[in-house]
């Protein structure tokens, strides 16, 4: 084997790690955002404190991510397809993270509800949930196929999980509004929610990322954002 093919190689061989890296965080984020919706249905206070320390374990992988690409460009300095592969682990790697605190952050809100009685609008979290972690795994599953039309798909969806996130916030708004002693516990209902619609945007990062690593290009058609809640 010549010094060139060897360098070629074990550049591969680089970045599949890289990439089990990435599956592996992404399989942890996806059972993190189910579990953290399991232990507000359940009222577990005991298992949300699991759900948040196993944040830890995204943490430490992103950490592994980050020191590999930094190793990777030092040494391989690689070029043109080479380099987006490259540039979207890292990128995909953060969007995952992120995606990881806003599970651990909705099972910390859910102990806290926990001490008070059950409010009935709960119900539409797992709801809001079911859609984003689906999201979650179609980016993901487009990225592993390096499939932009796929990735797309995803992208055109977070309209979707933006209704019905519009849907539930004017919902909670409205039960606050007619008995002031649901306004705590809708607080933080409300503030689950957001974090549940983060999690859509993240998904739709990982796609744009997609797109871009496979066209070498961004993708310049707008997003049809249908988050009413401001207005």
């Amino acid at each position: 084997m010549g010094n060139s093919e060897h360098i070629v190689k074990s550049f591969d061989s680089e970045l599949q790690r890289l990439y089990g890296e990435i599956q592996r965080m992404g399989e942890i984020a996806i059972s993190q955002l189910d579990a953290a919706v399991d232990v507000l249905q359940r009222r577990d206070s005991d298992a949300a404190r699991r759900v948040v320390a196993n944040d830890d374990a995204i943490d430490a992988l992103e950490h592994e991510v980050s020191n590999d690409v930094l190793r990777l460009l030092a040494l391989r300095q690689p070029m043109a397809r080479d380099l987006r592969e490259v540039y979207a682990a890292l990128r995909i790697s953060s969007d995952i993270e992120r995606i990881g605190d806003y599970a651990a952050n909705v099972a910390k809100r859910s102990m806290v509800l926990n001490q008070g009685a059950p409010v009935s609008l709960a119900h539409g979290l797992p709801i809001l949930a079911k859609l984003a972690n689906t999201l979650v795994k179609e980016s993901l599953r487009a990225y592993a196929a390096r499939d932009a039309d796929a990735a797309k798909a995803v992208r055109d969806r977070d309209a979707e999980l933006d209704v019905q996130y519009t849907a539930l916030f004017r919902e909670l708004l409205t039960y606050m509004a007619e008995d002031p002693k649901q306004i705590t516990p809708c607080t933080h209902l409300l503030f689950m929610a957001k974090n549940i619609e983060r999690i859509g945007d993240h998904a739709t990062n990982i796609a744009e990322n997609t797109w871009f690593l496979v066209h070498g290009e961004t993708l310049t058609e707008g997003r049809d954002k249908r988050d009413l809640t401001s207005q």
